[in-house]
C-alpha cells in the first residue's frame, strides 16, 4: 500500500504529464471496447432479422447444379409440398409462387412483388396482419381474387394509415379485393413491399403457361418455407428433405442437386463466426494503440527513472534492496496504465451508448468480460513497457545516483 502511495504521489505531482502518457491506452482500450459491443450488437441484429423469417426455418428452392452432366433444373412443385409435410421432422409447409406486375389504385400505381401463399405462410414466417384478415382455405379453394398488401404497398396507393380493406385494386388487369393489411415488419426483410394472394390465384389465374402445371402433375412453385418441429431436429430434418429431393427429382450422382436447402441454424451460425473474426480483426487493429501507448508508458517511466536518480541512491544507502527499488517503479508503471484502462472502459461505454442513439437497429451494450478483458490488458501493458525502466532504476549504484545532478 505504501508502494502504491507513492506511485499515485509521483504521478499527481505530473499530472499533465501523466494523462498526456496514458492518451494511448485510454484511446487504445475505448476503441477495443467499442468495436467488441459493435460486433456483438451486429451479430444481435443480425441473428433478430434471420429469426424475424421465422423459427426452426428451413428454406427449400430450385437451382442450377453444380454438376455439368445434368442440365435441366426441376422446379419445386405443389406435390412436393404435401409430401414433405409428411415427413416427421417437419410441422408446417408453406409454398409460395412468386409474380411481379403493377397495383393500381385510381391513380396511384405500385409496382410490387406478389407471392401466391397458403394460410400456414402467416404461421411460418411469424408475421401479423394489421386490418383485416389472411388468406383462407376457401379462398384457396375458389381461388379468390383477394389480396393482403405490405405496409409499404398500402401506404403508396392509399395513404399512411388508411385502412384500405374492402377497396379495389387491378393487379395484371385483374380485379382484386383488399381483405387485409399487413404489419410492418424490419425493413431488411424486405416483406413490406410484398402484396399477397391464395396460391391457386396465383397459379391458375394469373401466372404464364410455362410457370403453371409440372412434371408430376403438381403446380410450378419458386420455394418452400418449412418449419421443424424443433431446433433440435433441424439438421435431420434437413437431411430427410435433401433425401426425399434427390429421389424425386432423379439425382443419380452428387453434385446433380438441382436444388437448395437452406438451414436458418447454419446460416446463423456462418454469420455469427464471420462477424466474430471480424471483431477480432477490427479489435488487434485498434489494439496498435495499445502499443503506441505502452511505449509512451516506457518512454515517460524512462525519463522519471533518471529525474528521480537521487531518490533511487538515497534509498539504496539507507537499505533499500533492488527489489524495492524495482517494485516502486513497477507498480508506478501498473497504477498508470489502470488509469488509462479505467478511462478507457468510460470511453467505450459512451461508444456504445452513442452508437444506440445513432443506429436504432443497434443495441449496443459492453459486457462484463470485455471490461475484465480491458483491466487484464492494461495491468499486462504496465507490466511489460514498466518492467526495463523499473529494471534500470534498481541497478543503478547509490554513490554515483547520489552524485548526479
Amino acid at each position: 500500500m505504501e508502494t502504491i502511495r507513492i506511485a499515485l504521489v509521483s504521478l499527481y505531482a505530473n499530472r499533465l504529464r501523466s494523462i498526456l502518457t496514458t492518451l494511448g491506452i485510454i484511446i487504445g482500450i475505448g476503441a477495443v471496447i467499442g468495436l467488441i459491443s459493435l460486433g456483438r450488437g451486429v451479430e444481435d441484429f443480425i441473428a433478430s432479422e434471420f429469426e424475424s423469417l421465422g423459427s426452426n426455418l428451413l428454406i427449400v428452392f430450385a437451382s442450377p447444379p453444380k454438376s455439368p452432366t445434368r442440365e435441366r433444373i426441376e422446379p419445386i412443385t405443389t406435390v412436393e409440398a404435401t409430401d414433405l409435410l409428411s415427413l416427421p421432422t417437419i410441422q408446417y409447409v408453406a409454398p409460395i409462387h412468386g409474380l411481379i406486375g403493377n397495383i393500381n389504385s385510381g391513380g396511384e400505381t405500385f409496382n410490387a412483388t406478389t407471392y401466391g401463399v397458403t394460410p400456414d405462410y402467416l404461421i411460418v414466417r411469424n408475421y401479423a396482419v394489421l386490418w383485416g384478415r389472411w388468406v383462407t382455405v376457401e379462398d384457396l379453394d375458389s381461388k379468390a381474387r383477394v389480396m393482403v398488401l405490405g405496409s409499404t404497398v398500402a401506404e403508396e396507393l392509399f395513404g399512411k394509415d388508411y385502412n384500405p380493406v374492402g377497396e379495389i385494386v387491378r393487379y395484371r388487369e385483374v380485379p382484386m379485393t383488399i381483405i387485409g393489411v399487413m404489419e410492418k415488419t424490419s425493413e431488411a426483410a424486405g416483406e413490406n413491399e410484398i402484396a399477397y394472394i391464395p396460391l391457386t390465384t396465383s397459379q391458375q389465374r394469373l401466372a404464364p403457361p410455362f410457370r403453371a402445371r409440372t412434371r408430376d402433375g403438381g403446380y410450378f412453385l419458386d420455394a418452400l418455407y418449412l418449419q421443424a418441429t424443433s431446433e433440435d431436429v433441424m439438421d435431420e430434418a434437413t437431411r430427410q428433405i435433401d433425401e426425399y429431393l434427390r429421389e424425386a427429382h432423379n439425382v443419380q450422382f452428387d453434385g446433380e442437386e438441382d436444388y437448395t436447402i437452406v438451414n436458418q441454424a447454419d446460416v446463423l451460425e456462418v454469420l455469427g463466426s464471420i462477424t466474430g473474426v471480424l471483431t477480432i480483426f477490427l479489435s488487434l487493429i485498434a489494439g496498435i494503440s495499445l502499443l503506441v501507448g505502452g511505449i509512451g508508458i516506457m518512454n515517460i517511466m524512462l525519463v522519471t527513472v533518471t529525474e528521480r536518480t537521487k531518490e533511487i541512491g538515497l534509498r539504496k544507502a539507507v537499505g533499500a534492496p533492488a527489489s524495492a527499488i524495482l517494485t516502486q517503479f513497477l507498480v508506478e508503471s501498473v497504477v498508470l496504465s489502470i488509469i488509462g484502462g479505467s478511462l478507457g472502459v468510460l470511453l467505450g461505454w459512451f461508444m456504445a451508448i452513442a452508437g444506440t442513439i445513432l443506429v436504432d437497429e443497434l443495441n449496443l451494450s459492453v459486457d462484463v468480460d470485455a471490461v475484465v478483458f480491458a483491466t487484464s490488458i492494461s495491468i499486462l501493458i504496465g507490466i511489460v513497457f514498466g518492467l526495463y525502466p523499473a529494471w534500470q532504476a534498481s541497478r543503478k549504484n547509490p554513490v554515483d545516483s547520489l552524485r548526479f545532478e
